[in-house]
């Protein structure tokens, strides 16, 4: 039944948040290194995790990036960069980065959503493998754990950070395509386990 199957990532989704809501993140590690792509399926991190030592993730390098045209207003681009997708447990978390390149007259603190032309940026992954498409996970209150479109006011010229929160794919599925918004879509992204 299909409302099962919201029911069981809504009960997932649970943990991530109170993890949230305590200031650590669910995944990651904080050295730096990864095992983006490697296939190996585990790094140091994950056994810190496992273990129960608080870390983040820390991405420095982009796993793939972009820079698109923005409906927000004549001449604004935006750069996008996917910092990385980390599947842990039955939950994948990406990181993405926005910079917005708005030209003066422009709005003075665009939001993603402005950006995205007045339209939800709805980021999904899609798994070539099992043909599926994930959306982003809602928690026990309904509240989607993601970056709010609207509400996240960035800085023109400036990175900032946003998130989206997915079922993992199962384990076979080595890498994603990912959709943000009206841009295209982000190829072969790898998931880290």
């Amino acid at each position: 039944m299909h409302l099962s199957h919201r029911v069981t990532a809504v009960v997932a989704a649970a943990p991530l948040l109170a993890g949230v809501l305590g200031g650590c993140s669910m995944g990651g590690d904080d050295s730096g290194s990864s095992s983006r792509g490697n296939g190996s399926g585990s790094s140091s991190g994950d056994a810190d995790v496992a273990a129960g030592k608080a870390s983040f993730d820390n991405a420095a390098k982009p796993v793939v990036e972009g820079t698109f045209d923005s409906a927000a207003a004549a001449g604004t681009k935006v750069d996008i960069a996917i910092m990385g997708l980390r599947a842990k447990g039955r939950l994948a978390t990406l990181n993405v980065r926005f910079t917005p390149r708005v030209p003066a007259g422009g709005p003075g603190s665009p939001n993603p959503y402005t950006l995205n032309g007045q339209r939800s940026l709805d980021t999904s992954l899609i798994d070539p493998v099992n043909l599926k498409r994930y959306v982003v996970v809602s928690d026990s209150g309904g509240k989607k754990l993601e970056t709010d479109d609207i509400f996240t006011n960035l800085t023109n010229n400036q990175p900032a950070p946003l998130y989206y929160t997915f079922a993992a794919p199962p384990e076979n599925v080595k890498s994603v395509d990912v959709q943000i918004g009206s841009w295209p879509t982000f190829r072969g992204i790898p998931v880290e386990r």
